[in-house]
């Protein structure tokens, strides 16, 4: 009988397939759709030096934000920095090594590589330093720049709900960069607000399917922390 993929904590999905120096897919955008029980379990797992692909790098106290609060990461991959003042002061002082990549080229670049494609030509970022040192090519009368996709050992991503075979469904704007993450990984580890029986999901409505998941946690209580409040004073009537 095959073993589960539903696992009793964050910790306990992350044991065993974590190490120094390794190369994760993380996924969410800004703070929404980020798995913020596995980056907390990262976190206290010690492990350190890793390669972090991931959109952005969360906030100062949340997200991979934690991770940098520890310098755990080494390297970041990723297409916007730009709310983490924790990631501009390691990355000023040499501390924090940044690849940024922009944002439809890091999506293909994990999609891609999950797919098995090792490279592809875009027009993105031809003429500019994202271009430097990659090869290019013409086609049409247009240049294209070769980029190399990407794997990662492991990935971590958050998804609405799993079935214990783990086929995933997204809520709308979290699905953004987690279902390419999943695909890189070599080993795909999903949190999940809800947990149900195989056969309980329409498969017209799942959106990845259990192939490209190998562990499932629940977190049925998340905090979906907002990254940024804009209000405005309330008006009354004379």
């Amino acid at each position: 009988m095959s073993q589960s993929k539903v696992y009793s904590s964050a910790a306990e999905a992350l044991k065993g397939i974590v190490s120094d120096g390794q190369t994760l897919a993380i996924g969410g955008f800004g703070l929404c759709g980020i798995p913020e029980a596995l980056i907390e379990a990262l976190r206290d797992s010690g492990v350190k030096d890793l390669t972090c692909i991931s959109n952005n790098a969360g906030v100062d106290d949340f997200g991979l934000g934690l991770l940098l609060q520890t310098r755990q990461i080494k390297k970041m991959i990723s297409s916007y920095v730009g709310e983490n003042k924790e990631f501009e002061r390691q990355y000023l002082s040499g501390g924090l090594e940044v690849e940024l990549t922009p944002q439809g080229t890091l999506a293909e670049k994990l999609r891609s590589g999950g797919a098995g494609i090792p490279a592809f030509y875009t027009a993105t970022g031809v003429g500019t330093q994202v271009a430097e040192g990659k090869e290019t090519r013409e086609f049409d009368g247009r240049t294209y720049v070769l980029e190399h996709t990407l794997r990662a050992d492991v990935a971590l991503i958050k998804a609405q709900k799993a079935d214990k075979a783990g086929n995933l469904i997204f809520n709308k704007t979290a699905r953004n960069f987690n279902p390419d993450c999943a695909m890189a990984g070599k080993v795909t580890v999903v949190e999940v607000e809800e947990i149900v029986e195989i056969g309980q999901l329409n498969p017209d409505e799942i959106h990845l399917p259990g192939i490209f998941v190998q562990r499932i946690v629940l977190n049925d209580n998340p905090e979906k922390r907002i990254e940024k409040t804009t209000t405005k004073a309330a008006t009354t009537s004379a």
